[in-house]
């Protein structure tokens, strides 16, 4: 790749490109930009391993309530140290995002335990500069035996140290070849470099503490987290009412655990066409049915109604316990029932209704038996 003066992005033209070109005749990387996210730092760790000393600066000023915060502390005459502490938590909220939203992969880990690394080696520094207006981007490549045939390189424009700064956006920036760019740019990063807040070690614990790169999670806590991946979406849905609490019959007693079981229950038949509800005598399981019924009816294409079979003494109507009554109270209109003696009949009527609910199931399990049949 030839050394351009104008960087876009745009095909093999990207700053990622020619930073690995300029980082292998580097001794010393200096980065000042307004963002610095570990994603642009995954992209380029692998070429900066030749490197003696990386100095990141970076201007974290644009939550207002800092900046305010900040010109205060000023107007008081306070140290810049005592207004340190909320700019690290500024700066621990970025980190966090960033993490957040970082793929899972072994690159992020390998990239990660690198840049926490070269941090406690002191290879890397990272300070941050509590100023809202500093908004400029600026890469320095201090030669390395005189790799350039001069001192160094810089580079100004419009790309952040990020992924999408490195290599996606469509970006400006500039190559500054002369000694003068290259020495007023060392001089002013100089001073600016002095008058920062270190933040490197604030860097480490973040990462170690509070994102996914941790190597304090213990196997109990991993599992949770299996259990979560995997049962989200069943979770999420745990956290929302049912359809329609308005079908609920006056002083319904609202147990959690019946709920729940409606909730798991039908997840499970629409997923696979079929459900049991088990448990032992006396926990509901005719409501936590009937709730499961009506749910399905207020569902798009489950309006064909609810047959039940069950034994005759619960569907009796004057059975305080009966399905009959069950179904009035949560207003469940097109139903039909039938005893498990008449089982001609139910095959018949279980053509014209969608959901059938069978009591007493277990009386079926007998596979040589003519009830099962």
């Amino acid at each position: 790749m030839a050394d351009p003066t104008f960087i876009t992005n745009e095909g093999e033209n990207t700053l990622e490109n020619l930073f690995n070109q300029l980082i292998m005749n580097t001794k010393l990387f200096d980065c000042l930009v307004g963002y610095f996210y570990p994603s642009g730092f995954f992209r380029i760790y692998k070429e900066l391993e030749g490197v003696d000393k990386i100095r990141i600066l970076i201007g974290i000023g644009t939550n207002q309530q800092v900046y305010d915060m900040l010109s205060r502390s000023k107007a008081n005459q306070l140290k810049l140290s005592d207004s340190s502490t909320e700019i690290k938590r500024e700066l621990d909220n970025k980190i966090v995002t960033e993490f957040e939203t970082s793929k899972d992969s072994l690159e992020v880990e390998q990239g990660t335990k690198k840049f926490i690394e070269w941090i406690n080696s002191g290879k890397l520094q990272i300070k941050a500069y509590p100023d809202q207006n500093m908004h400029t981007k600026m890469y320095i490549f201090t030669s390395k035996g005189g790799g350039f045939g001069d001192e160094g390189r810089v580079i100004t424009g419009s790309s952040n140290l990020t992924e999408a700064g490195l290599n996606k956006n469509l970006e400006i920036n500039v190559v500054l070849k002369r000694k003068e760019e290259y020495d007023w740019a060392s001089q002013k990063f100089e001073s600016l470099w002095k008058s920062a807040i270190d933040v490197s070690e604030r860097f480490v614990q973040t990462i170690n503490h509070r994102t996914w790169i941790n190597s304090d999670i213990s196997p109990y806590h991993l599992f949770l987290k299996f259990l979560y991946e995997y049962l989200k979406e069943r979770i999420d849905e745990d956290l929302e009412k049912l359809r329609d609490d308005d079908y609920k019959p006056e002083n319904f007693m609202d147990l959690r655990y019946q709920l729940d079981a409606v909730r798991d229950a039908k997840s499970k038949l629409l997923e696979y066409g079929g459900v049991f509800i088990s448990d032992v005598v006396g926990l509901g399981k005719t409501y936590i049915a009937t709730m499961l019924a009506k749910e399905l009816e207020l569902v798009d294409g489950r309006n064909a109604g609810t047959l039940v079979i069950a034994p005759p003494v619960l569907l009796d109507e004057n059975n305080p316990g009966s399905w009959n009554k069950a179904f009035n109270d949560f207003g469940i209109r097109r139903r039909d029932f039938c005893s498990r003696g008449m089982l001609d009949k139910a095959v018949e009527k279980a053509k014209d209704y969608k959901t059938i609910i069978i009591d007493e199931s277990h009386g079926f399990r007998n596979e040589s038996t003519q009830m099962y049949e």
